[in-house]
């Protein structure tokens, strides 16, 4: 007997661009269970936020927005945001019983029959005409590849490993990354570690004055461009530049956040430049940020020469079947809300 189970739309993710999509299936008729079902491979609700650090408090979180249709309301700042965020996120679920089912992963997505895709999960198979990829990126951290890296004999760790600026105490770390996670790292190893520093492959760039809606479309239109050409999509973040905050004004003032230009060569010791300058450390942070996590779909062959995945608003332009939600242009919370409608 065939055990595939079918529906009409699968949603592969739970985080905010996954729940984002649920929710606008609902108030457009769609039931779960019967026509559509959400997969995600996490433990419980909370997408990426629930593996965040604990001293990543809700106050310290950068542009967080509400789900649709519930707003996240008296959050304490002072509490670690991976909890904030869970419970959020869970009461959510429950609100518009969105019915996630977890723990699944997700192994491969291929041609099914009669026109429809299959899914190969760890909960068995599905059978669906439309997938909404709400995939993000955390389980796909970068790690840059340098000279000697196999021969340091410090630890190195990406961000996605970090639990906190404790660990390092009284230790030489080196942060390589100018995004806003190697800033906060930063920050908050300073008062711990022995010694600090900063490393990136580009000068960061500071904003100053708010962030309103003509500097986030304006943001959003360069990375949708890249997708658009099918080539691996920048994060927002990387062309709105870091906001100026009171944090980061006295980082800079303390000299905690002086930049050095990217190193040539890791030794066992430390780091290079290829004038002769050396740093010695105890530990490599590798806050280098996430690529899409997009594996399971390679069977369908979505992939331009470019390296990514060509789009046209949330469609896959290579598979109309397909929607990609939280990937480029909707990798913000903002955005993932919008590419959900």
């Amino acid at each position: 007997m065939d055990s595939t189970r079918e529906v009409e739309v699968v949603v592969i993710g739970a985080g905010q661009a996954g729940l984002s999509g649920a929710y606008h299936l609902r108030r457009t008729g769609f039931e779960p269970d019967r026509d559509f079902v959400v997969l995600d491979h996490s433990p419980g609700p909370g997408g990426a936020w629930q593996f965040r650090w604990p001293s990543l408090t809700y106050g310290k979180v950068h542009g967080m927005n509400s789900l649709p249709g519930m707003e996240l309301t008296a959050a304490d700042s002072a509490r670690p945001s991976s909890d904030v965020i869970s419970e959020y996120f869970a009461a959510y679920e429950r609100a518009f019983d969105l019915r996630v089912r977890r723990p699944v992963d997700v192994r491969a997505v291929r041609e099914g029959d009669a026109g429809r895709l299959l899914l190969e999960t760890s909960d068995g198979a599905w059978s669906t005409r439309a997938l909404i990829n709400a995939t993000g990126t955390w389980d796909r951290p970068f790690w840059p590849r340098y000279p000697g890296q196999e021969t340091f004999r410090g630890r190195q760790l990406h961000t996605a490993q970090y639990a906190g600026p404790e660990e390092f105490a009284g230790q030489r770390v080196i942060v390589v990354g100018g995004g806003a996670s190697g800033t906060q790292h930063l920050l908050e190893l300073a008062p711990y570690a022995a010694a600090t520093t900063w490393v990136t492959r580009r000068p960061p760039v500071f904003r100053e004055g708010p962030f309103d809606e003509n500097v986030g479309r304006a943001a959003v239109a360069l990375v949708e461009e890249r997708v658009r050409q099918g080539l691996p999509p920048r994060s927002v973040v990387s062309v709105t530049g870091l906001p100026l905050n009171d944090a980061i004004r006295q980082g800079l003032e303390d000299g905690v956040l002086d930049r050095r230009p990217m190193f040539d060569r890791i030794t066992r010791d430390g780091v290079e430049w290829s004038d002769g300058q050396r740093v010695t450390a105890d530990v490599i942070l590798w806050a280098t940020g996430f690529r899409a996590a997009l594996g399971h779909l390679t069977p369908l062959g979505l992939r331009e020469p470019g390296g990514g995945i060509r789009v046209e608003g949330t469609r896959a332009v290579a598979d109309p079947r397909v929607h990609l939600v939280g990937y480029g242009p909707s990798a913000s919370t903002i955005g993932a809300n919008r590419a959900g409608r």
